[in-house]
């Protein structure tokens, strides 16, 4: 069927303020929009008769049909691959973080990169965190980009928006975690001992100033990754990924 009635609704949910009026953003991508319609939060999918015609279950609930000029309007990617789907906001709370069973928590203190945050967030669901946290100030989470370079992994995992710091640091501790910062001036080297009852929470800090001083005196310890070529410091993302690794891999005997 024709989608221009769906096309422009699609396009006013890259716009963040009609995003929190509609309770509603939008996701890119083959593989975005197969969690989106895996996990049943598509509530429509768009697309193109030719990535409909290439990706045959990702429709089969039904689609509406873009054209090409269509779809540029709703993407910034050199190649699209033209299909996407429509899905409800998340609304988790801290509860659906520090459950009983969790053992690895993600805190984003003001990450302001859209595709920084994806990013962390695909990492955590990559390195089995049981949720991701991101407190006021941060990048909204359903930003298009931020959607995108988390890959699906928004659908896999409780990610909580505009929590404030401190309230989640004490949620934390509450919950018997061991609170670190990732800093590049930290006193501790990473790897710490970690072990297979451990609870770990992790703060990440704003890409240009890192963590603030208030931020730093609410964990327990302040940890650099030691590097030994000449670069001056690790992309954000990257500095997760691998304080992620280490600690998930002290949980598992690893």
């Amino acid at each position: 069927m024709s989608s221009q009635s769906g096309s422009r609704f699609a396009r006013r949910l890259l716009n963040r303020k009609f995003r929190g009026t509609a309770g509603e953003f939008l996701v890119e991508g083959v593989q975005a929009v197969r969690e989106a319609v895996t996990s049943g939060a598509a509530r429509r999918v768009l697309a193109t008769a030719d990535a409909a015609a290439s990706y045959p279950d990702l429709v089969a609930g039904g689609f509406e049909e873009l054209v090409l000029g269509q779809v540029r309007e709703l993407t910034d990617t050199v190649t699209p691959p033209g299909i996407f789907a429509i899905c409800p906001t998340p609304n988790w709370s801290l509860d659906d973080v520090f459950t009983a069973g969790a053992r690895l928590v993600v805190i984003c203190a003001q990450i302001r990169d859209p595709g920084n945050l994806g990013t962390v967030i695909r990492c955590a669901d990559a390195f089995g965190a049981d949720g991701v946290v991101c407190t006021t100030g941060s990048v909204d989470v359903t930003n298009p980009k931020a959607v995108r370079a988390s890959t699906g992994s928004l659908f896999h995992l409780p990610v909580v928006a505009g929590a404030g710091l401190t309230q989640t640091v004490s949620r934390a501790r509450a919950a018997g975690f061991a609170v670190l910062a990732a800093d590049g001036t930290g006193e501790e080297l990473l790897a710490p001992a970690v072990g297979a009852g451990d609870k770990v929470a992790w703060i990440f800090g704003n890409e240009a100033w890192g963590l603030p001083e208030a931020g730093r005196a609410l964990a327990d310890r302040v940890v650099r990754i030691p590097m030994w070529g000449r670069a001056e410091s690790l992309n954000l993302a990257t500095a997760a990924a691998v304080c992620l690794y280490a600690t998930a891999s002290g949980q598992r005997g690893q």
